[in-house]
């Protein structure tokens, strides 16, 4: 099934009852008009990751080669369970191109170790950026203040809440970055080819995206 297709379907099953309760007739009808009109820009899976075109993201270290020891992290021990849980999620990544191995021949200098958290039962994988985001210089972008809110937002008559489908992700990082963002795990070494939630500089980044596209 295609993307067309699979979005189709999907609006065709959106059921009555995951509209708010506020909205009348009218208006609920007035909105399935805008996701159909707009269909392409929703995803509905994972294969549908986006791809932000006018930026990219670029790492600056304030520190040059030779790398300090640090910035070399050893490979975690891992159990057999770790270590199925960290092929899952190595995998989920290299399908939807966050990641992809390291080549043979590529000098590795900088390297980021990985381990497995657990919370109610769910696994995440977590990388230890702490060095590298120690040696980061840092970007002052401005991040919009949370009580900022309410006052930006006190004569609006609709207010929509719309979530970014892994919103850092859809960042690429320029080749010549991606040797700084490569992890170790018991599988191998690998590369980040979209930005990391956990790297420095992350919101800064995401904001100066969206401060671009919603200003157009």
């Amino acid at each position: 099934m295609s993307y067309q297709d699979a979005l189709e379907e999907f609006l065709y099953k959106f059921k009555e009852d995951q509209f708010s309760t506020n909205l009348n007739s009218k208006q609920k009808l007035s909105l399935m008009k805008i996701l159909r009109k707009n269909r392409p820009t929703f995803s509905i899976g994972k294969e549908t990751l986006g791809k932000i075109r006018f930026h990219n993201i670029e790492l600056y270290l304030d520190v040059e080669r030779p790398y300090p020891p640090i910035l070399r992290r050893p490979l975690y021990p891992a159990s057999l369970e770790t270590r199925t849980e960290i092929q899952k999620h190595i995998n989920e990544k290299l399908d939807i191109d966050v990641l992809r191995k390291t080549g043979h021949n590529k000098r590795v200098e900088i390297t980021t170790c990985v381990l497995i958290t657990w919370n109610d039962g769910r696994s995440s994988l977590c990388k230890y950026f702490k060095s590298l985001n120690n040696y980061t210089k840092a970007d002052w972008y401005p991040i919009p203040s949370k009580t900022n809110f309410p006052e930006k937002l006190a004569k609006a008559k609709d207010i929509t809440n719309m979530n970014c489908m892994r919103g850092f992700h859809q960042n690429e990082v320029k080749p010549n970055s991606m040797n700084l963002l490569r992890i170790i795990c018991c599988l191998a070494i690998y590369e980040y080819t979209r930005m990391p939630f956990d790297i420095k500089n992350a919101s800064s980044h995401f904001q100066r995206v969206m401060d671009t596209m919603l200003q157009e």
